[in-house]
């Protein structure tokens, strides 16, 4: 587990999937179609966290490259916000995709969490994704 300081808020677009984790892939697929996941200098997550009492709420998110673009594609808007997070990467995720779950689990027992925070799939590759969640301030 290593620490990470995120510069920047990141504004991001989303795509919420119908349920979790089931709807997880569906959900990266359809944005997918809107913006390819190439290395175009666009950053990719999953962000989820417990809502309104119904459970984790996840959603396939992109990076907004310019203004506007997420009324283009038709979606909602959040700010992945900047700050100290916890992180673990997982490496060649697609051969054991439940190593996403289980870095998130290792981070969720630590303490320091920010409660109005999300755990942040961040993207690097095809390959390789960094778990992260935010510290409080």
């Amino acid at each position: 587990m290593e620490h990470f300081t995120l510069e920047q808020d990141i504004k991001v677009f989303y795509v919420t999937a119908k349920s979790f984790p089931e709807g997880i892939m569906e959900a990266h697929e359809k944005l997918y179609s809107m913006v390819p996941f190439a290395n175009n200098g666009r950053r990719y997550f999953g962000v989820s966290r417990p809502e309104n009492n119904t459970g984790i709420v996840y959603r396939a998110a992109a990076e907004e490259l310019f203004q506007n673009e997420a009324e283009q594609h038709d979606c909602e808007t959040l700010v992945i916000r900047k700050g100290k997070y916890l992180s673990i990467t997982v490496h060649n995720y697609t051969k054991d995709v439940s190593q996403i779950g289980k870095a998130f689990q290792q981070i969720l027992f630590q303490t320091g969490l920010d409660p109005e925070g999300y755990c942040v799939e961040w993207y690097l590759n095809d390959k390789d994704v960094k778990c992260m969640i935010r510290l409080k301030s």
